[in-house]
């Protein structure tokens, strides 16, 4: 709970803190929350957290950024302007975060979004500062999202803030076709915010439920404003909505994870499936195709069948078939290998993951061993899947991921499949 109010709290104090302060003074706004931050690791160990942690939360911030620029003489002019601000923001927050809405954007989170995709930020660098400053996600975890190193998303950060400084980038929402022009930046990043917790990249836990739900509720908004209501909008938030259906069966109760097949389809949300087949019908409005289209429809496929064996792969295949045309990346390649083989047979499956253009980046990646393991295991060569298991094994970064990779590794020992 802590975990997710601190993300939540944490985009939404930036987000109101850099309109106060000015975006060019982004690195000492994020100093701030993380202070605030972490004066509540501190102090609710030992007195409890808050009946309103965040009341207190903003309390703190605001405290802590009136003594800020008190203290900065860069601020000495607008002193009295910034603190009459930051007092009205502070005096009630439930009530004060409502006075920031703007007409153009009915989210603070999204207004920063489209903030940190200014055209003059380079694509890459965008989403990554609107995950790192929005969201609350830490270098190593957008490296991982990226499937870059540590060293290169941070450098991507420090130039992106620096190009906001140097090119004076206004904090306020862009009109017209500029604002439209952004939406491609900010699906993109509601997208992998969504896979961040989807499939966590790192940690005890596979699944993070709340990242999730915050990224539906980010992409709700988004698609009942007039400039995000669009088929694509509704398409990526279909996408996230049946996925998340059956989020609660992807681990048994002691964290183990479970495949498709092993899943209890009685316990996916079914009213989550009917919100996810509304938005994708919504989607099908215009003539427009995007790969969220084509990954929402993939997922309907898996929500609609009655039973893994009923599951229409034929289907999910030609939609593969169109999603490499958008992106053809390894990893949708890898997936479509999946797919191939349930259609035509572990060893196409096994040629097709040989055929992966730039297979050499997934060679860090564990479930390209965790693919081949299947195939090998389908073919009943349990040396070769027990050597791809192992390679796995060593790259899975998940508890319950290693647990499900050690057990696949016992069954090539006695020549199971499990």
């Amino acid at each position: 709970m802590v975990e997710h109010l601190f993300r939540r709290e944490a985009g939404k104090m930036v987000a109101i803190l850099a309109g106060i302060f000015g975006i060019e003074h982004l690195n000492l706004v994020e100093d701030v929350v993380q202070e605030a931050l972490s004066r509540a690791l501190q102090t609710w160990p030992y007195y409890g957290i808050p009946k309103n942690p965040t009341a207190w939360l903003m309390q703190t911030a605001k405290n802590l950024a009136v003594d800020l620029i008190r203290r900065e003489h860069r601020f000495r002019e607008k002193q009295p302007d910034i603190i009459s601000t930051l007092e009205q923001w502070a005096a009630n927050p439930v009530e004060g975060d409502s006075r920031l809405l703007e007409s153009e954007i009915a989210d603070d989170h999204l207004r920063m979004m489209f903030v940190c995709c200014h055209p003059l930020i380079p694509t890459e660098a965008q989403v990554a500062l609107a995950l790192k400053t929005l969201c609350g996600f830490n270098v190593t975890e957008i490296s991982r999202a990226f499937l870059t190193t540590e060293a290169a998303t941070a450098k991507r950060l420090t130039r992106a803030k620096q190009k906001i400084r140097e090119a004076q980038i206004p904090f306020e929402i862009p009109t017209g076709g500029e604002l439209a022009r952004r939406l491609d930046s900010v699906l993109q990043s509601l997208y992998l915010l969504f896979n961040e917790g989807y499939k966590a990249s790192s940690g005890k836990k596979l699944v993070r439920e709340e990242l999730c739900h915050e990224a539906i509720r980010l992409t709700g908004l988004l698609a009942q404003h007039p400039t995000g209501n669009r088929p694509k909008t509704h398409a990526l938030l279909a996408l996230m909505l049946l996925n998340t259906a059956r989020i609660s069966t992807r681990e048994d109760d002691e964290g183990n994870l479970l495949r498709l097949e092993e899943q209890e389809r009685t316990q996916w949300d079914q009213a989550m499936i009917a919100r996810g087949m509304f938005h994708l019908a919504q989607s099908a409005a215009g003539e427009e195709i995007t790969e969220y289209h084509l990954q929402a429809g993939i997922a309907a496929c898996h929500d609609a069948a009655k039973d893994y064996e009923s599951t229409d792969w034929r289907q999910i295949l030609s939609l593969y078939d169109r999603l490499v045309e958008f992106d053809d990346s390894p990893v949708v390649a890898l997936n479509r290998a999946i797919a191939v083989a349930k259609v035509h047979g572990p060893r196409a499956g096994l040629e097709t993951v040989g055929a992966i253009r730039d297979l050499d980046t997934l060679e860090s990646y564990y479930l390209l061993y965790a693919v081949r393991g299947e195939f090998e295991m389908r073919l009943n060569h349990p040396e070769a899947a027990a050597e791809q298991f192992r390679k796995s094994l060593q790259l899975a970064e998940t508890k319950s991921e290693r647990m499900f990779l050690s057990k696949r590794l016992q069954s090539c020992a006695t020549s199971e499949v499990v």
